[in-house]
């Protein structure tokens, strides 16, 4: 089978959850006998063709800063570049047995391939600017997303979701039918914290807490919807019962001049420490060293970092938002708390540093979870069910 992927996000280019997906199911994919042609833009280097673990991986040149406008119209302009390497593609490849897109920033592509060559296509989407906005579509941009997100779900011939709530989000906002989505989680690869089974980190560790401290650690975009404003008012209520904590937080983003200001303002910056970008392999021996991993969204569609928390066995703390709950069962494999709430998210914390026996027991749990449901050739059969029941259904239409 012959798939075409489009995804705005792929290494070294990678922002998020979508980026991690796409990262890991590209070559557990073509472990399972997919022919996977990847298009993406080049936005960070990389060469121009190249193959990854049995898979072909094209970066498409994005247009010059010059003729930046604004972000929506760059999109449709980069989209074209991808279109027009996509289309040099069908020339030497011939027929695709369908089109893979991954959220609404490669519709424009997507959409344009599926109808000039009568493919199928399949749209995984991640998360929505409703979600994302927490509701509130203010201003053409936002809207104009909006939008673009409901005509990729209408232009799909199945939608694959990563929660049953986001599967409910696009049903809801886009009057996608239930039975055209499919639910498929994100993945985690444990192989990258097995490696680390035995090393000695305690030297790594003490680069952000001493050996007396308990490091409390959370890693993602410093963006508001990752509620980090919940966990810096949460800070001062742990420091009340919990002095030895230490906060560390990982990542960068837009918010983090507000989070840095907020921190000195409660008189808690001795026990924050804001890392900045970090390469995967510091985050993973983070996680490692970690006595609590805390997810603390106001809007989660999955929570692909809980579920690295888990592969890492370290507790974690979650809010009960979006698809953080399907992940996490409270008192399982970790603690669920209250969403925009410091009180709750403090006692969630506490209860993990104070009964650490307790914790670990529940971080097991979760782990040996992660091995049976959330590993990536798991993952990869069951979205290559989806294509060929696609396929299948292609093969018996006229188009």
């Amino acid at each position: 089978m012959r798939v075409l992927m489009l995804s705005w996000e792929y290494p070294p280019h990678v922002v998020g959850g979508l980026g991690q997906h796409v990262r890991e199911i590209v070559p557990a994919l073509a472990a399972a006998g997919v022919e996977v042609h990847l298009l993406t833009p080049r936005w960070m280097g990389g060469t121009a063709e190249e193959q990854v673990a049995g898979a072909t991986v094209y970066r498409v040149e994005p247009p010059p800063h010059s003729e930046l406008t604004d972000f929506f119209t760059d999109t449709q302009r980069t989209n074209e570049r991808l279109r027009a390497q996509a289309e040099s593609l069908f020339a030497t490849w011939g027929k695709f047995d369908l089109i893979h897109a991954h959220d609404w920033l490669v519709a424009f592509a997507a959409i344009a391939l599926k109808n000039a060559h009568k493919v199928p296509l399949l749209t995984t989407i991640h998360a929505t600017e409703y979600g994302r906005s927490r509701g509130h579509l203010a201003g053409d941009t936002p809207m104009a997303i909006h939008s673009t997100e409901w005509w990729l779900a209408y232009e799909s011939w199945r939608v694959i979701c990563c929660s049953a709530f986001m599967a409910s989000e696009v049903q809801r906002l886009f009057q996608v039918p239930a039975d055209k989505c499919d639910v498929i989680p994100n993945g985690v690869d444990a192989s990258n914290f097995q490696d680390l089974e035995g090393v000695d980190l305690s030297a790594f560790r003490r680069r952000f807490a001493a050996d007396d401290e308990r490091l409390v650690f959370h890693v993602g975009r410093l963006v508001a919807e990752k509620g980090l404003g919940v966990l810096i008012e949460a800070v001062p209520k742990v420091l009340a019962s919990f002095p030895a904590a230490r906060f560390v937080i990982a990542g960068t983003g837009g918010y983090l001049e507000h989070l840095r200001s907020r921190v000195s303002e409660l008189g808690v910056a001795a026990n924050v420490h804001f890392t900045g970008f970090i390469p995967d392999d510091d985050r993973d021996r983070l996680f490692k060293v970690a006595d609590v991993a805390v997810f603390p969204s106001l809007y989660e569609p999955f929570g692909i970092v809980a579920l690295q928390a888990m592969a890492a066995r370290t507790p974690v703390v979650v809010s009960s938002v979006g698809g953080l709950p399907e992940v996490v069962q409270h008192n399982e494999t970790g603690l669920t708390v209250y969403p925009d709430s410091p009180d709750s998210l403090a006692w969630g914390i506490l209860q993990t540093l104070q009964h650490p026996d307790w914790a670990q027991a529940r971080a097991e749990n979760a782990y040996r979870k992660v091995l049976t449901e959330y590993n990536w050739p798991h993952i990869a059969a069951r979205t290559l069910e989806v294509y060929q029941r696609i396929v299948q259904e292609r093969a018996a239409t006229v188009w």
